[in-house]
């Protein structure tokens, strides 16, 4: 097994490293809020203060922070991974970042030595905790086949997409598309709850028809329920909308639906929804006020 540090142990992280140790690997964490090391810490990991302390010694580092700039801090900072980690060590960046962001991360790794792969998941709470996350990657195909057993032990697939950035490209792809149904989806709830239809009766026929999804079969029962406990947050499905037609505009690409998705998405954020899950763009469409 191996020694592992982990970066950023929030609520998607703290599961992956979670399943990380009961894989048997050895942990090395750090969090921005240090008192969320403190469970891993309880059952064996070593809790450290900076980005650079966790990564020394570390075979592979584990990335799972919120965007951009928080990347960008534990990674190429003063006290960052890049600077403190060995040749040969592994980077597999979970985050959700822009393709540019990965590419220039992974530059600089190389420079040192280090491997690089931009390797963001789809799934949520509940596919992080029953490890069964699927890894999309980006970067060198050695480096990916030797963090696979990382993978394994964290999700259900992880599948090489080729140079630095694709793993990146194809997460923005997969968060739009998400986000895209759900906001039809949240349309097509309050138009049903507005026509006076059975609850479920029309969860029952619209689960079996032609936009059947497990999206459809998640989300629109918890937007009838009004039940927004968060999964993934509104706030960082914006951030990757925005992500999204960043890329769109470096590859002079139209996505007149996508920019409308992010439009809603960016009210919903407005309207102190951002903490909420994504689902919660329905209120933003139904004009209604969170439960208190």
């Amino acid at each position: 097994m191996s020694t592992v540090a982990f970066i950023g142990v929030g609520a998607m992280g703290s599961r992956m490293a979670s399943n990380l140790q009961a894989a048997g690997h050895a942990l090395r964490v750090y969090n921005r809020d240090r008192a969320k090391t403190r469970a891993l810490a309880d059952q064996g990991a070593q809790a450290c203060d900076t980005p650079a302390a966790a990564a020394k010694g570390a075979e592979f580092v584990v990335s799972m922070v919120a965007d951009d700039a928080a990347t960008r801090a534990v990674m190429l900072g003063a006290d960052g991974v890049v600077a403190a980690a060995a040749a040969g060590t592994v980077i597999v960046d979970s985050s959700t970042n822009t393709p540019a962001m990965a590419r220039e991360v992974a530059r600089a790794a190389a420079a040192r030595g280090v491997a690089y792969l931009d390797a963001p998941v789809s799934g949520s709470l509940a596919q992080a905790q029953g490890k069964e996350l699927v890894f999309m990657v980006g970067g060198e195909r050695a480096a990916f086949d030797r963090a696979k057993p990382l993978m394994a032990a964290m999700g259900r697939m992880a599948t090489h997409m080729g140079g630095s950035g694709t793993g990146a490209t194809v997460k923005l792809i997969n968060n739009m598309l998400s986000g895209t149904m759900t906001c039809a989806i949240a349309e097509a709830v309050t138009i049903a709850e507005s026509a006076g239809l059975d609850v479920a009766a029309a969860l029952e026929v619209l689960g079996e028809g032609a936009a059947a999804s497990r999206l459809l079969k998640t989300r629109m029962p918890k937007m009838f329920k009004r039940d927004f406990a968060p999964q993934f947050q509104l706030e960082l499905m914006e951030k990757d909308l925005r992500y999204f037609l960043q890329l769109a505009l470096e590859l002079d690409r139209p996505v007149p639906v996508a920019s409308l998705v992010r439009a809603q998405y960016q009210a919903a954020r407005r309207a102190a929804l951002g903490k909420l899950d994504s689902g919660a763009v329905f209120l933003q469409a139904a004009g209604e006020k969170p439960k208190t």
